[in-house]
């Protein structure tokens, strides 16, 4: 293997287990709760609609990926915009992962107080960032392996929750309540805060989904990703559809949307209510792999992001250099010290931090989405080959996804509850944009 080259041995099923690792975490595992306590069980057109959303990203990722082989999601957006903007947008996906690796490892750590309240949440925090930083030193087949069993398992439960739930649900397992289907009709119906609000949980949707387009990430590491890609995205977003819609109805019909609570998962509220309190227990255990899970794809995505940069000369040299497993050592240690720090946050806001740092990666969810599809439009008019997978309605619907993402992004900017976390994520994109301006002007001399 060439010096500071990563190896080329993620498999299909890796990269796509990886991608619904990262995209299925804290967002429906805890999420949930809060998405549902916005707009009832009619949040389920919110994750259909962001669904649709994130289809057309992926589309535009795989598309490009055929014409544009061993490039991945910066090198298309440099292709389209320049240098600077991979820049930018390279650092804010950087930051974007690590903030999502915070909340993953606080939540994480909730989980572990369902069985061990007397334990300070940071510290069980910290310990799960231990964790995840060793398995990140791993070579990448062996990462890869981790995570497809990692995510397998969480997605295995989440069938086995809807199959128990709706089980439940329909009466085919005896439960203390006579009809739960009135729980869609009943405490203001299945919109009980106006149709309006579907579009009122889309900042944690957007977060929820973000994850998805690591795919555009996992390129250089994939054999054959030209033809790989188009076939794991057209199985993957039903997928991902499917495991968010489904198990929010069936927690919204067993449960009152208006009864959750912020103590602990839906998931776990869903089979303690109905009597099943040692599947409660292992749905815990699940719930642990699960956000865990999404930490590790996300630790994959910085790292690697990191590289990237590093390697074209827009970082630095030191994140570039990988250790004899072909893992990017100086990134990772860069991931595990914001990573423990970031966890210090719970001894300070434990009861916010989860809201604090959620709206961050929404927000730049939203704003990298946008690229990747202006990227798409852009370059489809100077393809040297017309690529064998083509997006949809090109430009018509690319542009609509924009517009869309772009109405989201300006209404997170009016979100009141949103506040601190939108103005550090302007902060640090204030930052990135402010040091592009230097370096690139230095790079002209």
């Amino acid at each position: 293997m060439a010096k500071n080259q990563l190896q080329k041995n993620l498999l299909p099923r890796h990269i796509s287990l990886m991608a619904m690792g990262g995209a299925i975490g804290t967002g429906i595992f805890k999420g949930s709760g809060e998405t549902v306590s916005i707009a009832g069980p009619g949040v389920i057109f919110t994750y259909i609609f962001a669904g649709l959303l994130l289809l057309v990203v992926m589309g535009s990722i795989a598309e490009m990926a055929i014409i544009y082989p061993n490039t991945n999601m910066k090198g298309f957006i440099g292709k389209a915009f320049g240098d600077r903007m991979a820049f930018i947008i390279g650092w804010m996906y950087c930051i974007l992962w690590l903030a999502v690796c915070v909340i993953e490892v606080v939540v994480a750590g909730s989980f572990l107080q369902y069985w061990l309240p007397d334990i300070p949440l940071w510290i069980l925090s910290i310990i799960c960032s231990v964790v995840l930083i060793a398995v990140n030193t791993m070579n990448v087949k062996n990462y890869g392996e981790f995570e497809f069993w990692f995510a397998g398992i969480k997605i295995g439960m989440i069938i086995l929750f809807i199959i128990l739930g709706a089980a439940v649900l329909f009466g085919i397992i005896p439960s203390g309540e006579t009809n739960y289907l009135q729980n869609y009709t009943e405490n203001g119906g299945f919109f009980p805060n106006g149709w309006m609000s579907v579009f009122s949980a889309l900042l944690i949707v957007m977060f929820s989904y973000g994850g998805s387009e690591l795919i555009g990430v996992t390129v250089t590491e994939v054999k054959d990703a030209d033809k790989i890609l188009p076939k794991v995205i057209k199985s993957f977003i039903l997928r991902i559809i499917l495991f968010y819609t489904l198990p929010i109805l069936i927690i919204c019909g067993l449960i009152p949307w208006n009864e959750l609570t912020e103590a602990s998962s839906p998931f776990v509220q869903v089979l303690s209510i109905s009597g099943l309190s040692g599947a409660a227990h292992i749905m815990n255990f699940v719930l642990i792999i699960a956000v865990l899970s999404a930490a590790n794809s996300g630790i994959y995505g910085c790292t690697r992001m990191m590289y990237s940069l590093a390697i074209e000369g827009q970082g630095p040299k030191a994140f570039s250099k990988v250790n004899k497993s072909g893992v990017p050592l100086y990134s990772l240690m860069v991931t595990a010290v914001i990573l423990i720090a970031g966890s210090m946050i719970a001894l300070v806001k434990q009861d916010q931090v989860f809201s604090l740092l959620m709206a961050f990666p929404g927000f730049v969810v939203s704003i990298v989405w946008i690229t990747i599809c202006l990227a798409q439009l852009k370059l489809r008019r100077s393809y040297p080959f017309q690529p064998s997978f083509k997006i949809w309605g090109y430009p018509f619907i690319p542009i609509f996804t924009v517009i869309c993402l772009a109405i989201i992004s300006i209404s997170f900017l009016f979100d009141e509850a949103n506040r601190i976390s939108i103005m550090a994520c302007l902060a640090c994109f204030a930052v990135v944009i402010f040091i592009s301006i230097f370096k690139f002007q230095s790079n002209k001399r």
